[in-house]
């Protein structure tokens, strides 16, 4: 069966390569390393303005990563306003999504308004071919993105000066955009997007996906009826959201931290002492808990949330020099992995969770240099986005 499978994607593959154009690629990959024994793989981008870059890393069986290579995305990368530019370019958290059901990557070039989509090579997890061309995000400064469970959807989030959401069918040729699924969030924002307040910053599905709700930087979330076709509401609920909600975790429970306020919103909230940007997290089934990062001061915070919305801090774990921003959580038989983008040092650090309360660093990743040797542009204050797949 599992034979069977393989040729069969292995011939998908074979046909995405042979009707796609050319996609420049940058190996990464060191020598002799022999990436048969990876069993997945993490992606983030460069997110340059002069060539967006999805740059694979081979997840071993141990947990540990091994840079592969960069993919051209066929689109540009940009960085928010105003200067001097800090280490969340886009003000977001989602830039790079997976279907771990379809078996495709998907990440936005927020400086040429596009999406991109990539198939997973059936045989190496961190090989990645580009199915069709990028498409218009159906705005400006597109920002984050969600797939649905089935791997069917894919819905982009837009930040820039035309603002709002829009979705599109995903099938082997790519993307194509559903019909009454762009909407507007009327926000008054600029081409790069002015912030990090009064920005968008994650897009996710309800938990049922009969709803898309977006957070925004504005103290609340948006949230669009998903009607049977696949197109949204004409007009979009609020519900409030915290200081400022940069992201909303898809779990059993409707989480709403605020990026340096409260975490979470609901029930009986429990500050962050010493926060420099609260901003982005993740949930592990290991330990039951949320991992709250913060890149301002490269801590990361352990919280457990009751399902009445209770909140207690765990433990706080001092990650310097890391400056982390987008993650992941992989699990690998029944260990956690969390897959975070070092941007202060250009890196990738993986933590390994070890149950409540016991969160180490497992491995830190040198980025830049083997990004400088083969002859990738990259920038700390660049790099966005956080996606696992893990095949077996």
């Amino acid at each position: 069966m599992q034979t069977a499978l393989l040729l069969l994607l292995s011939a998908l593959s074979s046909t995405v390569m042979a009707s796609s154009e050319p996609t420049a690629r940058m190996s990464m990959a060191p020598t002799g390393f022999n990436f048969d024994v990876a069993v997945g793989a993490a992606y983030f981008m460069t997110n340059e303005p002069t060539g967006n870059y999805l740059v694979s890393s081979a997840i071993g069986l141990d947990g540990k990563l091994t840079l592969y290579e960069a993919v051209y995305t066929g689109g540009v990368g940009s960085h928010g306003l105003p200067p001097p530019f800090g280490l969340d370019a886009l003000f977001s958290q989602g830039s790079v999504g997976v279907s771990t059901k379809k078996r495709f990557v998907a990440n936005v070039n927020a400086g040429s308004n596009s999406v991109s989509v990539f198939a997973i090579d059936p045989l190496n997890p961190a090989q990645l071919w580009p199915i069709g061309k990028p498409v218009s995000s159906g705005g400006e400064f597109p920002n984050s993105l969600v797939i649905n469970n089935a791997g069917t959807r894919v819905c982009v989030l837009n930040a820039g000066k035309v603002n709002g959401v829009s979705c599109y069918k995903f099938d082997h040729t790519g993307l194509t955009p559903i019909k009454n699924s762009i909407r507007s969030l009327g926000l008054n924002q600029t081409t790069p997007a002015t912030g990090p307040p009064n920005t968008p910053s994650q897009i996710i599905f309800s938990q049922d996906e009969t709803q898309l709700i977006v957070s925004v930087k504005a103290g609340y979330l948006a949230v669009w009826d998903i009607n049977s076709d696949g197109s949204l509401s004409t007009t979009y609920n609020t519900v409030s959201g915290g200081v400022l909600p940069l992201l909303a975790q898809p779990h059993s429970r409707e989480e709403r931290p605020g990026c340096l306020g409260p975490w979470p919103v609901g029930g009986v909230s429990v500050p962050i002492p010493n926060q420099g940007a609260s901003c982005w997290s993740v949930y592990s089934a290991e330990s039951g808990n949320f991992y709250i990062i913060d890149v301002g001061i490269s801590v990361i915070t352990e919280v457990a949330v009751t399902n009445s919305l209770n909140s207690s801090i765990v433990k706080q774990y001092n990650v310097v020099p890391d400056g982390p921003i987008d993650s992941s959580v992989a699990t690998l038989g029944k260990k956690d992995f969390i897959y975070s983008l070092a941007a202060n040092v250009t890196g990738l650090s993986v933590y390994s969770v070890n149950g409540p309360g016991e969160a180490t660093v497992y491995q830190r990743l040198d980025v830049a240099g083997p990004a400088k040797a083969a002859g990738l542009p990259i920038n700390r204050t660049n790099v966005q986005g956080m996606a696992t797949f893990i095949g077996f």
